[in-house]
């Protein structure tokens, strides 16, 4: 069972982590208009921002603060890939991004998400991510503002950009296979969880 504290549910790191969550509503409705109004896409990359800031601040008051919890780290990263697939399915629908980019991105989350589960469910604690995670997170916002920006107007970075985040996403994917493979393993022969 995770150890999930209750006076550790309402805290400042974990309520900025839910403002991105509330952020994905406007960014819906602003996303619906792309195709119409230019100058939805500059507030959409302002929504943007605010989202990578929050972001940072949340983890950053979680260790200042002390507030670092196992509720947080459920609460974090899924606010990010919730976050992530509504804008991925938004852009998918209006014909931003190709289907192939669509299904790397929402099949990614949801192995990683079901293998959280498993993991968890299996040692008792989060699977915290690593860099290659971090990395993977970063090239994949990074190709969303692309697309928002309209950067495919220059080829060259645009799928540079694109590829990376595939690439970096199907590498990601078997490393938390691996991580999670060799943390089950450490933890039912000595019946403690790695850290990692």
């Amino acid at each position: 069972m995770l150890n999930i504290k209750f006076e550790k549910i309402f805290t400042i790191s974990n309520f900025i982590s839910s403002i991105r969550l509330i952020l994905i509503f406007p960014t819906i409705y602003l996303l619906k208009g792309i195709g119409e109004h230019d100058s939805y896409r500059i507030y959409i990359l302002l929504i943007f921002a605010l989202a990578y800031l929050s972001d940072l601040l949340d983890g950053y008051l979680a260790r200042k603060f002390n507030e670092i919890s196992e509720l947080g780290k459920i609460i974090d990263p899924l606010a990010d890939k919730i976050f992530v697939i509504a804008v991925v399915i938004q852009l998918f629908l209006y014909d931003e991004i190709t289907s192939f980019y669509f299904w790397v991105i929402i099949l990614r989350d949801v192995v990683i998400f079901l293998g959280g589960i498993y993991v968890s469910k299996t040692i008792g604690r989060i699977l915290p991510s690593n860099l290659l995670g971090k990395m993977t997170v970063a090239s994949i916002g990074l190709f969303l503002i692309a697309v928002v920006a309209g950067l495919e107007t220059i080829p060259l970075l645009y799928n540079f950009i694109q590829y990376l985040s595939i690439l970096l996403s199907f590498a990601s994917v078997l490393g938390y296979g691996l991580r999670a493979y060799e943390t089950i393993k450490w933890h039912k022969k000595n019946g403690i969880s790695k850290e990692y």
